[in-house]
């Protein structure tokens, strides 16, 4: 295996969630997608870099499985998993672990695998002096205490627990419905 925080170690996730992990039809040709920029592409994980760089997410999870914390985001307006730009760092569960505790001010988080629990590839629209672009978004998922208060963030409007069968009256995008999936099949012991 790769060095943990190399362009080698996020290719090797890439390959193996493309065998064991992505959903097959959309998300598997996002990964490929993926794959092939950052074998490409030696600054993916630069946010100055203009045509798209690489993002981690987390998606935070109770210990049941069947609640997910989201972030009704200030610039998007929308509720999302936690997340943001990588800014040179490879080390993408890192990446998501960070942005999981900065938005939220949660401690108690516990990175549940080290693989990747899902990929998104999706167009950023231009604004403020910044073309539009690619965010190739590495999700993974977290763990916490959902008994533990969190802080909300000047970059959401709100933050809530939510369960995790009613994503559609929060989010019906197919990025947000895939991952609420994939929990399911994981609470139903399919994962």
């Amino acid at each position: 295996m790769a060095v943990v925080g190399t362009r080698e170690h996020v290719a090797a996730l890439l390959r193996a969630h493309l065998v064991s992990g992505a959903e097959a039809g959309h998300e598997a040709a996002m990964v490929e997608a993926t794959l092939s920029f950052v074998e490409a592409e030696p600054r993916c994980a630069e946010r100055s870099l203009e045509v798209g760089h690489l993002t981690g997410s987390a998606w935070i999870v109770d210990r049941t499985r069947r609640k997910t914390l989201l972030t009704h985001h200030r610039k998007l307006n929308m509720w999302l998993q936690l997340g943001g730009h990588a800014d040179g760092d490879l080390d993408i569960a890192a990446v998501a672990m960070r942005e999981a505790e900065e938005e939220s001010g949660l401690s108690e988080l516990r990175l549940v695998s080290p693989t990747l629990f899902d990929v998104d590839r999706h167009r950023i629209p231009a604004r403020k002096g910044e073309p539009e672009h690619w965010h190739y978004d590495l999700r993974f998922m977290v763990e916490a205490n959902a008994d533990e208060a969190f802080v909300v963030s000047d970059e959401s409007h709100d933050l809530a627990w939510i369960e995790i069968e009613r994503m559609a009256e929060f989010n019906s995008e197919e990025s947000m419905l895939r991952m609420a999936r994939k929990t399911g099949r994981m609470v139903n012991g399919e994962w």
